[in-house]
Formats: structure tokens, C-alpha cells, sequence
């Protein structure tokens, strides 16, 4: 513990960490496929696993109903924006049936406050179902913002790096990183200038190096040491 470390607290490699919500600090892909599902039902067109449906989250749900449809020939605009509408019907009445936490995560969430670290949410899923989502999982508390797709106003989602400012922002200052497994969540970092993590067992659209992140990690095991490694 430096001097200048509060009482109780360990020395951090950063103030603030952020993360992502879908594919890295949950597995959301059970509930995600059976709203999904739901949409594609009433299209009556084949229905999809969550191995399949896992590579079309990342986008915001729109951009994940789309590519579901765009499987089996695509929708006009009139008659998706019906679907949609269902999908998010059903995915709020349901949307922690199956979720859950990845392996290690709440143990890493836990190391991290005991440092004094600053922990945030930066979604691209709307803000009112994250916190809806991370309130019935009994883990809003943890957090000291959640910030959703929809939070800053159109065009500043990630990738955009207006998110991850806001996060800074609000959680006071400092030095942040960020772990995200999709690469708008690795443009979002590097776009606000902070170390980006990738996770390997998230919602991958192609291999995790492809991704460009400044570190991956297999585990929420490797979080701290890695956090550790990429400290300024």
C-alpha cells in the first residue's frame, strides 16, 4: 500500500474500470436467443440456437434482430419494425430467466471495489433494460454508472467514444480501462484514449486477437494481473 492509498485499500492499476454488459460481464445469449426466437416465430422462419445468435449481439438489439432475419432472407422495414417490437416484449419479460454472471466475475468485481476502484457499465443494450437486467441480478449496486446505447442521444453509442468520456466523467476522473468482447468496444476505448481488454469467451464475431484490444484475457482470473501489466 502506497502512502497515499486510502486505509484498507491495495494499491490499483486503475481508478476506474469499466465494462461491457452482454459477453463479457454476463452471458446473456440464453435470453437474447429466446427473444430472438420469439420475433423469428411469429415471422415463421427456422429458429436459432444461442451459439448462433451469440455472434449478432453487440450492435444493440435492432442490428441483432436484423442479422437473425437476414438469415433466412431478410424483412422490410414495415412489417421488421413489428417483430421488433415483439423481440423487446418478450426479452423484458424475460430478460433474467437464464442469465447469468461469467465464471469469477463477481470475485473480480469484489477485488476491484476492495481496491478503491470505480466500477461502471458502458452497454450498447438500452440503458432502462441494463439497469433493469443488473437490478434483478442483484448487482446494480456495484456499479457506479450504467450507460446504455441510448444514454448520449443518437450516433454515440460504442463505437463512438462518448460513452466511455461519460463513464470518465462520471465516475470522477482518472486512469480507466476498459473490457469489452466486441470491436466496437475496443474502438471505443482506444477512440477515448484508454487501454482497451479483450475477453476470449465472450460473443465473438471472428478470432479475439483480430479485435485489436491491448490485452485478452481467458478468465476473470486474469483481470487484476493484466489490469496490472497495462497500468500507466
Amino acid at each position: 500500500m502506497s502512502e497515499n492509498s486510502p486505509p484498507g485499500t491495495l494499491d490499483r492499476a486503475f481508478d476506474i474500470v469499466g465494462f461491457d454488459l452482454d459477453g463479457t460481464l454476463l452471458d446473456t445469449s440464453p435470453d437474447l436467443a429466446a427473444a430472438v426466437n420469439h420475433a423469428l416465430a411469429l415471422a415463421g422462419r427456422p429458429l436459432l440456437s444461442p451459439e448462433q445468435v451469440e455472434p449478432m449481439i453487440g450492435g444493440g438489439a435492432k442490428e441483432m434482430l436484423r442479422l437473425a432475419l437476414e438469415a433466412s432472407g431478410g424483412c422490410e422495414p414495415d412489417v421488421f419494425r413489428g417483430y421488433y417490437k415483439e423481440m423487446l416484449r418478450h426479452y423484458d419479460a424475460h430478460i433474467a430467466d437464464l442469465t447469468q454472471p461469467y465464471p469469477g466475475a463477481l470475485e473480480a468485481l469484489d477485488a476491484l471495489a476492495g481496491q478503491g476502484v470505480k466500477l461502471a457499465v458502458v452497454t450498447n443494450k438500452f440503458e432502462a433494460l441494463a439497469v433493469r437486467l443488473l437490478g434483478l441480478l442483484g448487482l446494480l449496486d456495484r456499479f457506479e454508472t450504467v450507460i446504455g446505447g441510448d444514454t448520449l442521444g443518437p450516433g454515440n453509442a460504442k463505437p463512438s467514444a462518448a460513452p466511455i468520456v461519460e463513464m470518465i466523467a462520471r465516475c470522477g476522473g482518472g486512469r480507466a480501462a476498459f473490457l469489452g468482447d466486441s470491436i466496437y468496444d475496443v474502438m471505443a476505448a482506444k477512440a477515448a484514449g484508454i487501454p482497451a481488454i479483450a475477453v476470449s469467451f465472450g460473443f465473438l464475431h471472428g478470432p479475439v486477437e483480430e479485435l485489436g484490444a491491448d490485452a485478452v484475457i481467458d478468465h476473470y482470473d486474469d483481470l487484476i494481473p493484466t489490469l496490472a501489466r497495462l497500468a500507466p
